[in-house]
């Protein structure tokens, strides 16, 4: 029925060729439905923006105040708080687990859909660190502080554009009013990028578990498809208004029931725990500017796997050893985050070194132990 309307109307045809009758590899598993995890949450973080910047005003003296007024006498303004500030740690959680996916079935080698997708990612950073600093309390003040400092090893004219992100001498009300602006339009530059993600997907068509081209094993989205996405939005829905309505505040800072205070620093700064593994590098380098090429790094190196693979197989299943190494870069990414909570001492900064170079090397060891994977089963099948 869907298809018949779609000959009628152009946007009834679009909405036919991306949610309906769009071929799917048959064995796709639920590691897939990030992807319209991310589209929910997106849609979350917009509608509940856009509902906050209602009652927000970009001022040092007015944003704390405003936004504790909101959340104690209007009508569910601290639900809808609640869901945007948590809605960030679930829009990173999915976001994290579906590169995640993509390293391991090396999805990656769809290289115009990765690209836009590690852009999606910066974009997503760059919006969420604006947003933490909105509230002005003492972690987001000294936060942004220490991260927008960070632009004065840029050569010749890092003063210089610190100034003008301050727009002054330090983190004040034209900061502030900057921050909100971009803040405000970057989720729509991101919603663009989705729109250019998903148009590059079905260009290319998706990946499977097998790595393998499935275009004579493929099947319509819907209904086959939408039903787990369904029951994947469904279950990931409940557990976050749960946690929303039970424990708002566990991925929290004390600090941030803080109003910002110029003349005390927190004893330990930083950001939330998304940027902890970032963090965490940038610390572990000692000299600063070292530090920040690190912290670019850390992200950008995404851009490099479908450059350096060299592998017959996409996906790491075939590799055993790959395979062991995807999950020790896992466990070393999960300990970044740990180690960006602690303070800088001993033994969390030797720690934190070792941990960003195994972190590094496995985008170096990684294709070339696919290739000597290869090498070694050419060598086994030889007929001589």
């Amino acid at each position: 029925m869907m298809t018949q309307l779609a000959k009628k109307s152009p946007f009834l045809s679009i909405m036919d060729s991306t949610l309906v009758s769009l071929p799917a590899p048959a064995n796709i598993s639920y590691m897939w439905n990030f992807g319209s995890l991310l589209s929910l949450c997106l849609m979350i973080q917009i509608v509940t923006g856009v509902l906050l910047a209602c009652a927000y005003s970009s001022g040092m003296e007015t944003s704390f105040t405003l936004l504790t007024y909101l959340m104690e006498t209007s009508q569910k303004g601290w639900f809808i708080r609640y869901i945007h500030a948590n809605g960030a740690s679930l829009f990173f959680i999915c976001m994290y687990l579906h590169i995640g996916r993509g390293l391991y079935y090396s999805s990656f080698l769809f290289m115009p859909t990765w690209f836009t997708g590690v852009m999606i990612l910066l974009m997503t950073m760059a919006t969420a660190f604006l947003g933490y600093v909105l509230p002005m309390n003492q972690m987001s003040y000294w936060g942004a502080s220490v991260i927008t400092n960070l632009f004065s090893e840029v050569p010749y004219v890092g003063k210089s554009l610190i100034q003008l992100i301050w727009g002054g001498t330090s983190v004040h009300n034209p900061t502030l009013s900057r921050f909100f602006t971009f803040h405000f339009l970057l989720p729509f530059i991101i919603l663009a990028l989705v729109v250019a993600h998903i148009t590059l997907l079905h260009e290319t068509g998706s990946n499977n578990p097998l790595g393998l081209v499935s275009n004579s094993d493929k099947i319509f989205l819907h209904p086959y498809f939408s039903i787990k996405d369904l029951l994947g939005v469904l279950f990931v829905s409940s557990l976050f208004l749960l946690f929303c309505l039970y424990y708002p505040l566990t991925l929290g800072d004390n600090e941030n029931f803080t109003v910002a205070d110029m003349s005390a620093t927190p004893h330990h700064i930083q950001p939330e725990w998304y940027f902890l593994f970032a963090y965490a590098i940038l610390r572990s380098i000692p000299n600063k500017l070292g530090g920040v090429i690190a912290l670019l790094l850390s992200v950008l190196i995404l851009y490099i796997p479908p450059l350096t693979t060299m592998s017959k197989m996409k996906s790491t299943s075939f590799y055993p050893l790959n395979k062991l190494i995807f999950w020790l870069f896992i466990f070393i990414f999960i300990l970044l985050t740990w180690i960006g909570m602690r303070p800088v001492e001993p033994p969390y900064v030797l720690t934190g070194q070792i941990l960003t170079s195994l972190y590094f090397i496995y985008f170096m060891l990684n294709p070339l132990t696919h290739k000597m994977w290869d090498n070694l089963n050419t060598f086994n099948n030889s007929p001589y």
